[in-house]
């Protein structure tokens, strides 16, 4: 968690005097946005509120026409450019959300909008583009990759650029969040939760309430394994991310804007960081208060403002969190569900090993008592014992997993807690039973690529045929990556050969030969 006492460093990088003279407050009220965009509600969270025992409410940004804020910042932008400006039309770069609002503040104006996408982009968004009557090009993995490609068509055919996130008039755009809250809500907010991606909508947010009310918190929210705001206030600059999850594929950016940076140094209190589980709990959580199902990064500022409460002891506040868009691919539910009863800990993964005799298996389920199992896996291991992997449904999180762990131990079960094991969750428990006799080398590898058509083919290609795979499985999560677990019979002689291939692929990988989801149900 980074906190204001980072944020007093100047940024070497981006420090533009110039910048220091816009009136964002006088920009937020001239803002162009209600030609496309309504007033969003604010809504109180019932559920929310009475299980965290604060006052928490929903900014709904995604009942927008395009399901997102993104239309805000972009028709703005648009609108205030002039003929001879959009003469040849527009161009920008997107991960999906941007693109539609550019799609259709173009449509607006009757100009061109060419629309570059990541290949890995959701179906749902690239469709939306082109009802929208947007020319989509997927380019890249990544939002960057798209973005460079973007500017080099720019140049090429004379297009004006639609920036995402760090342009002023942008920023001002999204700023008509907060002016929209504070007359929704009053000043009497403690503090508002903003999912972050390259920064637009927060800084908007927090200029538009910080210049007004400077007693309000204003906190960022970004995935653990996209945290490049988080990481660039603690550097003090922008930096570049080497690598960026794909989950919340709103918020997949390498490096925030110069200017959003710099708002974000003088105007936002925290980030707080949450990981995959805990944004799927929190999508959960939205849709029991609205019926609604929000995208990923819909779901970042309930699950900031969750971890937030929990680790403050935070009660009796008034909270506001954005629910920045829904635009989610309908495949991707499944993986959400999967796991959001971990990230909430409403449910736990255990492996036990058991005798193999008669009783065993009911005196095991008599110690767990008359909870609600929600999977169970058994395989005959040997004579003597068997290997049962087990879905536990929890009331009292945390706590009642420690305690259940303990009372399983006490009863002479062997026992290994898996919620938090990668490996188990993505793969075993769809397997659990798969053991081989006469493979005496073999090691496991995980493996992760972003996932689009031909990804599994390119990946088996890039593999060889050099080795032989004695275990293999692959499942498309409807999800941000690909992933497969392999295993792989390789003669000691040749280690250090494979070691090197495996180094040369180009994909994310791990070892997992010494894991014990692979030792007890698999090896």
């Amino acid at each position: 968690m980074i906190t204001n006492a980072t944020f007093a460093q100047a940024c070497p990088v981006c420090d533009n005097p110039g910048m220091d003279s816009i009136d964002y407050l006088k920009l937020i009220r001239d803002a162009k946005v209600y030609d496309v965009a309504i007033e969003s509600p604010l809504e109180l969270a019932n559920v929310l509120s009475s299980r965290f025992k604060n006052r928490i409410l929903m900014k709904r940004e995604d009942l927008q026409p395009v399901f997102s804020f993104k239309l805000r910042g972009a028709y703005n932008k648009i609108a205030g450019l002039s003929d001879a400006e959009l003469a040849n039309g527009v161009i920008c770069s997107s991960a999906g959300n941007h693109a539609q609002g550019v799609a259709l503040a173009a449509r607006q104006r009757g100009i061109r909008a060419v629309i570059v996408m990541p290949v890995t982009t959701p179906t749902i968004k690239i469709k939306a583009v082109r009802s929208l009557g947007g020319e989509v090009i997927l380019h890249g993995d990544a939002y960057d990759d798209a973005y460079l490609h973007a500017r080099e068509i720019e140049r090429k055919d004379g297009l004006a650029f639609i920036h995402p996130f760090d342009d002023p008039a942008v920023i001002a755009g999204q700023g008509t969040i907060g002016a929209e809250i504070l007359k929704q809500a009053g000043p009497d907010i403690d503090a508002i939760f903003v999912p972050i991606g390259g920064g637009g909508l927060i800084a908007g947010i927090a200029a538009c309430i910080k210049l007004q009310h400077p007693n309000i918190r204003i906190i960022g929210v970004e995935p653990d394994d996209s945290a490049a705001m988080r990481d660039s206030l603690a550097a003090g600059y922008p930096v570049s991310l080497e690598h960026v999850g794909l989950f919340a594929d709103g918020v997949a950016v390498r490096r925030v804007g110069d200017e959003t940076f710099r708002l974000c140094q003088q105007y936002v209190d925290e980030v707080i960081t949450v990981g995959t589980d805990e944004c799927c709990a929190a999508i959960r959580d939205i849709f029991e208060d609205t019926r609604s199902i929000v995208e990923p990064a819909g779901g970042l500022a309930v699950a900031g403002a969750k971890k937030y409460i929990n680790e403050n002891k935070v009660s009796g506040q008034t909270l506001v969190t954005i629910s920045c868009g829904a635009n989610v691919n309908f495949d991707r539910l499944r993986h959400i569900a999967e796991r959001a009863a971990v990230g909430d800990q409403t449910e736990m993964l255990i492996a036990a090993e058991i005798p193999e005799k008669p009783g065993s298996f009911r005196h095991f389920c008599e110690t767990l008592g008359r909870k609600s199992i929600t999977e169970f896996n058994y395989r005959y291991a040997d004579r003597n014992k068997a290997h049962i992997f087990v879905g536990i449904q929890l009331a009292g999180g945390k706590q009642e997993a420690e305690q259940l762990l303990a009372d399983l131990r006490a009863a002479d079960f062997p026992v290994v807690d898996l919620s938090n094991n990668e490996t188990a969750k993505l793969h075993v428990r769809h397997m659990v039973g798969g053991r081989s006799t006469g493979i005496q080398n073999e090691r496991l590898f995980r493996f992760e690529f972003p996932e689009r058509p031909g990804a599994l083919l390119d990946f088996l290609n890039a593999i060889g045929t050099d080795w032989n795979i004695s275990l293999f499985h692959y499942r498309n999560h409807g999800s941000d990556h690909g992933r497969v677990l392999a295993g792989i019979d390789v003669p000691q002689a040749e280690t250090e050969e494979l070691e090197s291939h495996l180094a040369k692929l180009g994909y994310a990988h791990w070892e997992e030969s010494g894991n014990p989801a692979y030792t007890m149900f698999l090896s």
